[in-house]
């Protein structure tokens, strides 16, 4: 595993992304009983690029990360990953898909009753005890420590972490399975200013490390900016624009521009604002 690109080091347009296509969503279709989530999601992520998905509070940014990795199952359309078609496979198939995609979730998902370095070791125990031993675990774990920037931490426990440690030791589980695709639910949600720019750095430079394909869910403009080659904004069930950063800086449309700013509609009244709130 390498190490980090110095602090500061440009990373955004990671210089290991190509032309080549990963994942493909073709016309993708999940409901709720009533509720659409997507009616017609298409969305192509090119290997070693990062990947920012955007979009107001329950557009279904994050079922499009459960799509990908079996959690949620589409209605109808085609996700493929590396050429696998994806919808049709079992889940003992999926399995093996999982292996190469690593997911940090919104809570980081640590188990409080481990301590970090089991909490970190989770994963390798169970899909690589055939081929690793304690040894090789032990020094995976503190490599991974280390690059999140929390060397020797093994011992403490989730309960003795900030917020921020948290979310790198969720981030040191997941890098710990070298995983091709890093998906990234809300990484900076509920982080101060500074520990939000330490994921960022994170995001950028693990990538860049990893030679990686990242995709990142977030409402933070400034980590959708700072670590994006190209972004993806949902709209009523499909994506409405993508493109590079500057596409978004730069576009008119009201929809796009007041998400981007923050400029809520001034026709609003109190019980619209109830009845779209979260």
């Amino acid at each position: 595993m390498t190490s980090l690109p110095p602090r500061g080091t440009p990373t955004t347009h990671h210089s290991h992304a190509g032309e080549e296509v990963l994942i493909r969503f073709t016309d993708v279709r999940k409901r709720f009983g009533p509720k659409v989530v997507y009616d017609g999601l298409d969305l192509e992520v090119r290997r070693g690029e990062t990947v920012t998905i955007m979009g107001g509070s329950g557009v279904g940014k994050s079922v499009m990360l459960k799509l990908l990795i079996g959690l949620l199952r589409s209605d109808s359309g085609s996700i493929l990953f590396d050429g696998l078609e994806l919808t049709k496979l079992s889940d003992r198939k999926y399995g093996e898909i999982r292996r190469r995609i690593g997911m940090l979730f919104q809570s980081a998902a640590l188990f409080d009753s481990l301590n970090v370095g089991e909490n970190v070791a989770y994963g390798l125990h169970e899909h690589f005890h055939h081929s690793m031993d304690g040894g090789e675990i032990r020094q995976r774990v503190a490599t991974s420590l280390e690059l999140v920037g929390l060397p020797g931490v093994e011992d403490m426990m989730p309960s003795d972490l900030s917020g921020g440690m948290r979310k790198r030791v969720g981030l040191a589980r997941t890098i710990a399975l070298q995983p091709e695709v890093i998906l990234y639910d809300e990484p900076t949600t509920g982080l101060d200013p500074i520990n939000t720019a330490r994921i960022n750095n994170l995001i950028n430079g693990i990538s860049d490390a990893l030679q990686c394909t990242s995709l990142v869910v977030t409402h933070d403009m400034g980590t959708a900016f700072a670590v994006s080659d190209r972004l993806a904004f949902v709209y009523k069930g499909r994506i409405l624009l993508h493109g590079p950063p500057e596409v978004f800086r730069t576009s008119n449309d009201p929809r796009i521009e007041n998400f981007i700013k923050g400029i809520a509609p001034h026709t609003e009244d109190v019980a619209t604002l109830l009845a779209t709130s979260g």
